[in-house]
């Protein structure tokens, strides 16, 4: 039955993978406030030997073993960091890593039928851009909230036992910071999502307008088509724009009231100096308590700072979180078919009530009960559009079924269609994809029984012949011969086809047909969708599609 899956939202798809770092994330954290505090211990003893230098005349040799102190503060505090750095990025790339891991197993669960109606620009981009998005949030921003929810605090205790004034002002001062960073950071985070979407879009087109490279030029199109990718950038360029001037304005509000704080600050200090303030703790302001404070006012803001300089990275991280979690919540389509067991005897494929449904479109195929035999060569046939195709992604278990069982002798199959998916590379490199481990001879033993042996030995690099995509360099029938000697390399038991002498040439039809058939009588159990008269004539059995049901014609 089609899966169910959990409806997943940015946020919490974000806090899940968080989760998983936990550790490395909190102890990032821990070593960035332990790293602060030595900052502290360094801004308050600086403020002290100065007041011991200046005020209380010592001499600089009876100060040394705080001079050291505060050299072993300073090797700490770069120890920490280190710390920080180390942890924080080594969580990021294993969020990263298991996010990609969780995308492509998801996308194998929607499998192949699905995948056609997907366009695989935007959904490489998905898988690369959009994951490596990430990073930032989970690198810099996540571990660096933790030290501004402590860090500020931590230095706020210490203010408030020199000048509770002073820590007064500063938590009535700080809320205001981050109120103005949600209220910019909201914006951001829509633009980042209208940014990913968009170049996502972006992506597609240009992949498109690459792969029709050649009949823009027959069209005479080129042209055209260079000044809409212009304009397509130049659209994607005016929304980075957009995006990152959202995200300066974010660190000038902050800025902006951090300056007016450490401001008032600092006049505070220097009034209390002179004598100019006479209520609260301002009368006993002494040269350390002023300098402290007015030194330690700018780390209280900068935890909030370093967050705002991160803020962006939040907010891309949920654009791209977004296009992640639309594709999670797609319902799976690969059969997992884990109610079905194993078949045992002759029966190669056991259908029973089997159904087949697509989202949107609900039922397409079935009920249907079929039983297969090992050995059997099965021609299905109908109209455009009733059902064949999808017949043999049930089989294949690209699609699960929505009612009724499905079930196997072997997981094993081979897949052959009209259009083979033969990859850039050499010979070599499109044969493997169905072997690993095939040696050379038995790769040149299945082009020899493909019938590509003559073509073989005209290629002077023979097997390391490089092919473009999609088999630019080879005939129709060559490629269908290629993909051919993948089946006879495979060895899988069953043998799936999807119209497969589609756009063939009589003879070459003919050639694959005697192939085909040749398997069968090796004991591989073949299935093939077809409307062509010559594949139904030379098949045992004959089933043909009508309004989604099939009917048994030969038998």
């Amino acid at each position: 039955m089609v899966t169910k899956v959990a409806v997943l939202t940015p946020r919490s798809w974000l806090k899940e993978l968080a989760l998983t770092q936990r550790n490395r994330l909190l102890g990032a954290a821990l070593c960035g406030v332990l790293a602060g505090s030595q900052t502290i211990v360094l801004v308050v003893g600086l403020a002290w030997l100065i007041e011991q230098l200046v005020v209380q005349d010592r001499s600089p040799l009876t100060l040394l073993p705080v001079f050291g102190l505060l050299a072993g503060c300073v090797m700490l505090r770069a120890l920490c960091q280190w710390c920080y750095e180390t942890l924080s990025l080594e969580a990021g790339l294993r969020i990263r890593q298991l996010a990609r891991a969780q995308l492509l197993d998801k996308l194998s669960a929607l499998g192949p039928v699905w995948l056609t109606s997907q366009h695989s620009g935007s959904l490489a981009n998905q898988v690369v851009e959009h994951i490596d998005a990430l990073e930032g949030y989970f690198a810099r921003f996540y571990p660096q909230l933790l030290i501004t929810l402590f860090l500020p605090l931590v230095i706020l205790i210490v203010v408030g036992w020199l000048d509770y004034l002073v820590a007064i002002f500063l938590l009535l001062s700080a809320p205001l910071i981050p109120l103005f960073m949600a209220l910019v950071g909201m914006g951001a985070e829509r633009l980042n999502r209208d940014q990913f979407v968009a170049v996502s879009r972006l992506s597609a087109y240009f992949i498109d307008r690459v792969r029709g490279m050649t009949t823009l030029q027959l069209f005479g199109r080129t042209g055209a088509v260079q000044q809409d990718v212009w304009y397509a950038t130049d659209d994607y360029r005016r929304l980075s724009m957009r995006t990152l001037r959202l995200a300066f304005l974010s660190s000038a509000v902050l800025e902006f009231f951090a300056s007016v704080a450490i401001a008032v600050v600092a006049m505070y200090v220097g009034f209390g100096l002179l004598g100019y303030i006479e209520y609260g703790p301002s009368p006993s302001l002494t040269l350390f308590t002023g300098l402290a404070v007015l030194l330690l006012a700018p780390e209280f803001f900068q935890p909030l700072r370093t967050l705002s300089q991160h803020y962006h990275d939040r907010a891309a991280a949920l654009g791209a979180a977004e296009s992640v979690v639309n594709i999670f919540n797609v319902p799976d389509m690969v059969s997992a078919n884990e109610h079905a067991r194993p078949l045992s005897g002759a029966s190669a494929i056991e259908l029973t009530a089997a159904c087949a449904a697509y989202p949107g479109r609900g039922q397409v195929v079935g009920p249907i009960d079929l039983t297969i035999q090992q050995g059997d060569a099965v021609v299905i046939s109908g109209a455009s559009g009733s059902g064949k195709s999808t017949l043999l992604a049930l089989l294949a278990g690209f699609v699960a079924p929505s009612a009724g069982t499905v079930r196997w002798q072997s997981a094993r199959y081979a897949w052959l269609d009209q259009q083979p998916c033969l990859l850039y590379g050499s010979l070599e490199d499109n044969l493997r994809l169905a072997a690993p481990d095939a040696s050379r001879d038995e790769m040149l033993a299945a082009l020899q029984r493909a019938g590509l042996g003559s073509l073989l030995t005209q290629l002077p690099k023979g097997l390391d012949t490089l092919i473009g995509e999609r088999g630019v360099g080879l005939s129709g029938g060559q490629a269908q011969r290629l993909a051919l000697a993948r089946v006879y390399l495979s060895n899988a038991p069953l043998v799936l086809l999807d119209e497969p002498t589609t756009s063939l040439d009589v003879e070459t039809e003919q050639f694959v047909l005697t192939a085909l058939l040749a398997l069968a009588k090796e004991g591989r159990t073949l299935v093939i969708a077809t409307h062509h008269a010559a594949v139904i004539a030379s098949a045992q059995r004959h089933f043909v599609f009508k309004e989604g049901l099939l009917e048994k014609v030969r038998s």
